[in-house]
């Protein structure tokens, strides 16, 4: 039986791991602000973060959150663990970025740091080259998050090409962001204390619906 081991969820420039709030910053940060307090208070040091678009920072550092203090990435091959992501709205704040840099003809400049994270599933890479991941790996685009579209995936890839997978929505569009990580492994391999959240739909969706944020 697989089940979530550990999860995350950052928004309205708080992180709350496991449904406890671990961190936040003034709401008038922007946000890159607070991804840069956010990195710093995780006490890491991997400078390509500082290159990365914020929806790669923002992926990065939510699965970073979910990974401390969990043994996921020595429980599973590294060759077998999923990624499977996805978000509303592609990456469409680093293309106007990037339309940004071409618009205009007497200054033209298109910008090859820009260009290469205009596409959504960079942040599948991202994690991946952090964590030296080479599973099977898929990025979706839906209208919102959609548990049962995530869950029916991962059912698919689990016991036929993965072992472990790393699961959620990550979205920045403009002022608006959001990032929601969960850890999935074979449970009948895992210590007996593990917190035993069940792999399904409605598991998914109490997660991350939980009450958590303050104002």
């Amino acid at each position: 039986m697989y089940i979530i081991t550990s999860y995350a969820h950052i928004k309205h420039h708080q992180v709350a791991v496991n449904g406890e709030l671990i961190f936040k910053t003034e709401p008038t940060h922007s946000l890159s602000e607070f991804l840069s307090e956010a990195y710093k208070s995780m006490g890491i040091i991997y400078p390509k973060f500082h290159k990365m678009d914020a929806q790669c920072k923002l992926g990065l550092l939510c699965t970073e959150f979910a990974l401390q203090n969990s043994s996921f990435l020595t429980n599973s091959s590294l060759t077998k663990t999923a990624i499977v992501l996805s978000n509303s709205a592609s990456s469409l704040e680093t293309d106007r970025q990037y339309q940004a840099s071409i618009a205009d003809k007497s200054n033209y400049f298109p910008s090859p740091t820009v260009f290469v994270y205009t596409l959504p599933n960079i942040v599948i890479g991202e994690i991946a080259i952090k964590h030296k991941l080479t599973g099977e790996n898929a990025f979706f685009v839906t209208e919102k998050m959609d548990a049962q579209l995530l869950v029916n995936y991962a059912d698919i890839l689990l016991g036929q090409y993965a072992e472990a997978a790393i699961i959620g929505w990550i979205e920045v569009d403009g002022d608006s962001y959001e990032a929601f990580i969960f850890l999935v492994e074979n449970g009948e391999y895992l210590n007996k204390n593990v917190i035993f959240k069940p792999l399904n739909q409605s598991t998914v969706n109490q997660l991350y619906n939980q009450t958590l944020w303050t104002h």
